[in-house]
């Protein structure tokens, strides 16, 4: 479907995560599952519980990442979960504070995202949304991110999403990662704001439609977003995208969603003869 619809860089989908933490703590040996927490709206998951030192023992996503790329002669985008947000959204009962936590954690990320990069990835996605709610914890969450992505030449991107974004920005662009991916339509566009006033130096992915609505975008719409973006930012460092994950739409929601993504994308690039 992806390839109709004209995306150039694809992604798995995701489908066998329930949740972001949750399914790589089940595979991780120092890790127990909660109960049930509520996450958005009527979402729960299994909050994970750190209870002893975390060891990666073999590739969790990376069966994924080849069955993906089999199906495709584009590249497929690997995408897993960050070391602070592995942090945030799980209680610990091991170590003496956030720090240690954080950066135990970089460790088995770091192995799965060389073991991406020997499976051939050539882009490597580390989410970190749970950054925006702590500006205070930003630099450890740099330098957990340095750890992660260093000797790494797959191109590295992480996301962030909903939160106080203009708390962390521009130390953000000090985070170690070739693109940030960052929501746009749900907050209209306002993050552009402080790219005038403190120039954004990074490749962007650009949120283009919200995924937490059902009302889909127009073409129009998404025309005008990446315009708009434009006036700040170079066209080589745009890349147009969802605000977020799909999840939360249906399958015919989200496919749409991505046809006009793609449709506005069409249209800048002829404008701008690329």
């Amino acid at each position: 479907m992806q390839e109709e619809i004209g995306i150039d860089i694809l992604v798995d989908g995701e489908f066998y995560r329930g949740d972001m933490v949750e399914y790589f703590a089940e595979q991780l040996t120092g890790f127990k599952i909660s109960g049930l927490v509520r996450s958005y709206g009527n979402r729960y998951y299994h909050k994970p519980i750190i209870a002893d030192k975390v060891k990666w023992e073999k590739p969790l996503t990376v069966d994924w990442f080849e069955f993906a790329q089999s199906l495709t002669s584009k590249p497929v985008k690997a995408i897993l979960t960050g070391p602070y947000t592995m942090v945030d959204w799980s209680f610990d009962e091991y170590h003496p504070n956030r720090r240690s936590a954080v950066l135990d954690m970089t460790n088995f990320i770091r192995e799965e995202v060389k073991a991406l990069e020997a499976a051939g990835a050539q882009y490597i996605q580390i989410d970190e949304p749970a950054l925006s709610v702590r500006p205070e914890e930003i630099d450890l969450a740099i330098e957990a991110m340095g750890i992660v992505t260093k000797g790494i030449h797959a191109k590295t991107l992480t996301h962030i999403c909903y939160g106080t974004f203009e708390r962390i920005y521009p130390k953000l662009l000090e985070m170690p990662v070739d693109q940030i991916d960052l929501e746009m339509a749900n907050s209209k566009y306002d993050m552009l704001e402080l790219f005038k006033k403190y120039p954004f130096t990074k490749e962007i992915g650009l949120g283009v439609v919200d995924v937490h609505s059902h009302r889909l975008e127009s073409v129009e719409e998404v025309v005008n977003g990446i315009k708009k973006a434009l006036e700040v930012l170079k066209p080589e460092q745009i890349y147009p995208d969802p605000d977020c994950g799909l999840k939360t739409r249906t399958w015919d929601e989200a496919k749409a969603k991505l046809e006009v993504i793609v449709k506005g994308r069409n249209i800048v690039r002829s404008e701008l003869g690329l």
